[in-house]
């Protein structure tokens, strides 16, 4: 499995008739948005005209990608390589494309060096001794005939044989197994025939509890998996396929900050692509793969052989450390001429750099423990910056339960440049804890006429208390850490989430799990209203999709800015393990 731990980023490809038309693959006749017979024609279609594969694996190895997973067969039973099983429909015989295109894109795959995976579906709807059709229909009852199901499975083993004694593969990416249990898929037997040809073939978690890893589907996970490794598979747009008419692309931007996601709690993105029917890509999908190269290939060292970083509350941003434990990166996907605060570090520092450009930024050692950054001469990257922290062997961390910060802690006029940002941010630390300095004191809603009754105060502490005192009034403890990657405080009815913004954010800030709906959002203290975007949220699936708020460059406060999001009701949030989506209405 260390390849694959440390691999960090793979490419998944679904590519097959369903491209044609442009709609969803295998499950559009399945749920009977289109009859199999006319799903079928669009073998007609499929005709590979312009497929170049030693170009997929060159943008595939341009991505940073160390692996790629390609759909052999869907469920709709359309084999992309020459399968000799009796009545296996294949792009060979039975399409307009009349080649293997499984073959030539392995050979190149190898050729590169990178990791071969193959995606094969359990379940065939179009095979005429599988049990189930479509959603309404079954072909037979398979526990009254089971010799007929037999028949079935030694199909679909038979196709498993010839894909790996030809191609070897180093990963076998199953799907569809929740149709049936596994000893009616002899999961056992599927894994000790692979494992006879290859002994280190490495199986993802869909073969009813015989696999190797998780993988959770769509939803980025908010708790880490429990799974040692696991793989977030995950679409650029709303679609698996090719579909013309799904424009809902996330950006760069979004896909480099969802590897890290993942990357910090320990996973890896298995990025999706749906090529057309001829075999080219659509221009989108080409700017993202080469958007994530320039981020992956100027950070490699924080991204490959990386481990998940530290818990949360020691730096307003995702972490990794490196596999012996004695370098911490550290991800912003803020910039800031304001110093940031990284906290609880037991460890000795030996250095501080930023990686891809090895400027050292100047730091400032507060206490045993606890530094501030300076970053005000950092060049950032345009997407997520890493600062690298060597330390003098492996990482201890020390409590990190946030102090009471005092008023006269917080209004204190500042001995240093710097401090006035370190106050606010021990404040948001503080409300996030559900620690409120404000609690017992007259601060109103609107902040006007407070007195803190400090003597030689902050008057940039005092402007912003009054500016954002709404988020201060009454306000408690925040959510758990997961779901944003800064400080949060409630409402006293728990219905507006105040969110606290370091610097100037690179892309939309964003929520995971967040299962209410939104009814505004808005700056605290000016009432600018904000838009707010929901990508990957499945209308059938409970899992919630990610918020984007993008928040204008102009309306940021020089200091902390902070967003309030009006739910329609007491906050719900989704904690639950993200697994495979087994429909798709």
């Amino acid at each position: 499995m260390q390849w694959f731990a440390d691999a960090k980023l793979g490419i998944f490809i679904h590519w097959g008739i369903y491209s044609v038309n442009g709609i969803s693959e295998s499950w559009s006749f399945f749920n009977n948005y289109i009859n199999h017979d006319a799903y079928m024609k669009q073998l007609n279609g499929f005709n590979a005209a312009k497929y170049q594969p030693a170009e997929w694996v060159n943008l595939i190895k341009e991505s940073g990608a160390k692996y790629a997973v390609i759909t052999t067969k869907h469920h709709d039973g359309v084999a992309l390589w020459d399968s000799k099983m009796p009545n296996a429909t294949t792009t060979v015989k039975h399409s307009a494309a009349k080649k293997d295109l499984i073959s030539p894109f392995v050979a190149n795959l190898k050729k590169s060096g990178l990791k071969t995976g193959l995606y094969f579906s359990l379940p065939d709807w179009s095979y005429i001794d599988y049990d189930g059709f479509t959603r309404d229909r079954k072909r037979y009852d398979y526990k009254q005939d089971p010799a007929r199901f037999k028949k079935f499975q030694n199909y679909f083993q038979g196709q498993l044989n010839e894909l790996s004694n030809q191609y070897n593969p180093d990963l076998i990416w199953f799907d569809g197994d929740w149709e049936h249990s596994a000893e009616e898929w002899r999961a056992k037997n599927i894994l000790e025939n692979l494992r006879k040809v290859n002994p280190n073939v490495i199986i993802n978690s869909r073969l009813n509890g015989h696999g190797d890893y998780d993988t959770p589907e769509q939803g980025v996970p908010v708790v880490r998996p429990a799974s040692p490794e696991w793989e977030l598979c995950y679409t650029m747009n709303d679609s698996w396929g090719y579909q013309p008419y799904d424009k809902h692309y996330k950006s760069p931007n979004m896909i480099i900050r969802t590897l890290v996601d993942c990357i910090s709690m320990g996973g890896n993105l298995l990025l999706d692509i749906g090529p057309k029917a001829d075999g080219t890509l659509a221009t989108e999908q080409v700017e993202i793969l080469k958007g994530l190269g320039r981020w992956t290939q100027k950070h490699a060292e924080a991204v490959y052989g990386t481990q998940a970083g530290i818990p949360g509350g020691h730096i307003d941003g995702k972490t990794t450390l490196s596999k012996n434990k004695d370098v911490l990166y550290l991800y912003l996907d803020y910039k800031t001429k304001n110093g940031i605060l990284l906290s609880g570090i037991k460890s000795k520092i030996n250095k501080i750099e930023v990686v891809g450009n090895k400027a050292q930024p100047y730091t400032i050692k507060l206490n045993e423990t606890d530094y501030l950054l300076n970053l005000k001469d950092t060049d950032f990257d345009s997407d997520v910056t890493v600062i690298k922290v060597s330390l003098n062997g492996p990482i201890q961390l020390a409590d990190n339960k946030p102090g009471t910060l005092s008023l006269a802690d917080l209004y204190a006029a500042p001995k240093q440049r710097g401090l006035t940002n370190l106050n606010l941010s021990k404040l948001a630390i503080n409300l996030n804890a559900g620690i409120n300095v404000f609690q017992n004191t007259s601060l109103p809603a609107d902040g006007l006429d407070f007195n803190p009754g400090i003597n030689n105060v902050d008057q940039k502490i005092s402007n912003w208390v009054i500016k954002n005192a709404e988020a201060l009034y009454k306000t408690g403890k925040g959510i758990p850490a997961g779901h944003y990657q800064g400080n949060t405080a409630l409402s006293a009815d728990k219905q507006t989430l105040y969110l606290f913004v370091e610097g100037k954010p690179t892309g939309p800030i964003a929520i995971k799990g967040l299962k209410n709906n939104i009814s505004r959002v808005r700056i605290v203290g000016e009432g600018t209203m904000l838009n707010h975007e929901i990508y990957n949220k499945l209308y059938w699936s409970k899992i919630p999709g990610i918020v984007y708020i993008p928040v204008p460059e102009d309306k940021l406060d020089k200091e902390l800015t902070v967003i309030a999001v009006l739910l329609d009701g007491p906050i719900d949030l989704y904690r639950e393990k993200v697994g495979a989506i087994e429909s798709n209405l």
